[in-house]
């Protein structure tokens, strides 16, 4: 729908141009000297609007790129924050241990559905099951935080826990975070000038099929920013791969896997007697 109205709107400025030049042309009289130094002023003209048109264009990518890199990066600092806590829980007594593992291990999950749901009524339910096993995880290391008060390795517990409740924040913060609708809307009116420009001084069949095929680069290039913009109802999204892999990796390694090393080993069994 913005694609047909980005170039529904510049083919209408440019029937308008093409409108205004054959009135221009019609009334015109015929002087060569006046023309020539016409012709220059225009194409003068043309040139300034098409800078223009690539400034606005280059500033507004920018921006677009700038928040999904923002949003890249924070997929990986989350997921370091969530596998750096999932590792020192296991260093938890139980059931601390069990508890707050199984509640990152939901929240590894839900993160991820998350992030691949189009925006719409299937995101409220998984965004109310993120907040909640946000408080169930503080709970569960308020309950656990008595048994290692004594010990060094509380201060980085908590630490590592308040770094992956900062990522959900951030995270929320940078999809919510978009180019300024101010900006599109000068963008998109700028185009439609520019479209309605090079259609008056462009002249002749060959002309306008130039002015056709800039047009279609211009909307090509102002869907593209569009597109990067929207965080999941675009094409172009953020990479999940590495909440992907995290995800495989609780899901090979439960707590019980880590130990191994820590068990005692097996009685001997005596000669004769019964298994």
């Amino acid at each position: 729908m913005v694609g047909l109205a980005i170039f529904g709107g510049m083919l209408a400025a440019s029937v308008i141009g093409w409108a205004l030049r054959w009135r221009h042309d019609r009334g015109m009289v015929a002087e060569v000297v006046a023309e020539d130094k016409e012709s220059s002023q225009q194409g003068f003209m043309v040139s300034a609007v098409m800078g223009l048109l690539a400034l606005l264009v280059g500033f507004t990518f920018s921006l677009a790129i700038e928040r999904f890199d923002t949003r890249r990066s924070n997929v990986l600092n989350e997921a370091n924050a969530i596998g750096t806590t999932y590792l020192r829980a296991q260093l938890l007594q139980e059931p601390h241990r069990a508890r707050i593992s199984k509640f990152l291990s939901d929240y590894t999950d839900t993160r991820f559905e998350l992030a691949t749901t189009r925006p719409g009524p299937a995101q409220k339910p998984l965004l109310e099951t993120s907040d909640r096993l946000v408080v169930d995880m503080w709970s569960a290391t308020v309950a656990a935080f008595p048994t290692i008060r004594p010990y060094d390795f509380s201060s980085s517990f908590l630490e590592t826990m308040n770094n992956l409740i900062d990522m959900d924040a951030a995270r929320k913060a940078a999809r919510q975070s978009h180019v300024p609708a101010e900006v599109f809307l000068v963008l998109f009116l700028y185009q439609f000038i520019t479209a309605g420009v090079i259609s008056y001084v462009l002249v002749g069949r060959g002309s306008r099929q130039t002015a056709l095929f800039l047009f279609l680069l211009f909307g090509i290039s102002l869907l593209l920013i569009i597109d990067i913009d929207r965080p999941t109802s675009g094409g172009i999204t953020e990479s999940q791969e590495p909440m992907r892999q995290l995800q495989a990796f609780i899901r090979a390694q439960p707590p019980g896997s880590f130990d191994r090393f820590g068990s005692p080993a097996p009685s001997r069994q005596e000669p004769g007697t019964a298994p």
